[in-house]
């Protein structure tokens, strides 16, 4: 009599998973800032001064709220996550860096995000001071500046919407040539806040509400103090 011996067959272990990959006060701040920078483009070019002032303090709040969440926030928001130095952001060119084993952003893409903030910041710095108060259209601290500092810095504050759109430009290129390189999408976790990764990477952290809405009270506080005019706190 022959007996056989019966075979398990595992299961292949999946090779990636769907992790939380970024918070929702990254993800809101930035489809905020995809809707601000055209909408205060076009107010500007409509002479719709009212909006576009109201509007670039809602912007300055935002950025105010991301510089803080950059330090207070979770993992993958946290400058320190995702700010390397040029010896990774060297390897990452050199194709040293496996995006199923890293959350959160490339080194080159933290460089475009530092850069972006960094010039979203420059263009509305230089609102609060810009305008002419004999047509209205002023920001809140121009009495701040003498005319002629005034006239220069609303002449660079209306062609620099240019250097912003170019960045931008970059910026989407850059997403749609990688996402195509690593067969991956780039824009879906920054909706949905999850991606795939391999099986060893953990999940980033929940988001602790009562610290974000506590930052963002923070922020909105600066940018009402700046639309009065930042008056002196004492």
């Amino acid at each position: 009599m022959t007996t056989s011996a019966s075979t398990t067959i595992e299961a292949p272990r999946p090779q990636t998973h769907a992790i939380r990959v970024w918070d929702w006060p990254v993800r809101l701040t930035h489809w905020s800032f995809v809707a601000l920078i055209p909408a205060m483009y076009l107010t500007a070019e409509n002479s719709e001064w009212g909006w576009h002032v109201r509007l670039g303090h809602v912007l300055l709040a935002l950025l105010i709220f991301r510089v803080l969440w950059g330090f207070v926030g979770t993992d993958t928001a946290r400058f320190a996550h995702f700010v390397k130095g040029p010896r990774a952001v060297l390897d990452y060119l050199r194709g040293r860096y496996d995006y199923k084993r890293n959350k959160g952003h490339s080194p080159l893409a933290a460089l475009s995000v530092l850069t972006l903030l960094g010039l979203m910041f420059a263009q509305v710095g230089m609102g609060l001071f810009a305008g002419d108060p004999y047509d209205g259209a002023t920001g809140p601290l121009n009495p701040l500046v003498g005319v002629m500092m005034a006239d220069t810095i609303t002449d660079t504050h209306e062609w620099f919407y240019y250097v912003i759109f170019a960045m931008i430009g970059l910026h989407i290129i850059a997403i749609g040539v990688i996402g195509a390189m690593q067969a991956t999408s780039l824009i879906g976790p920054m909706i949905g806040g999850k991606a795939e990764k391999a099986p060893s990477v953990e999940a980033n952290q929940p988001t602790p509400w009562g610290r974000a809405l506590a930052v963002f009270a923070v922020s909105a506080a600066i940018a009402g103090w700046v639309y009065v005019g930042a008056p002196p706190l004492t």
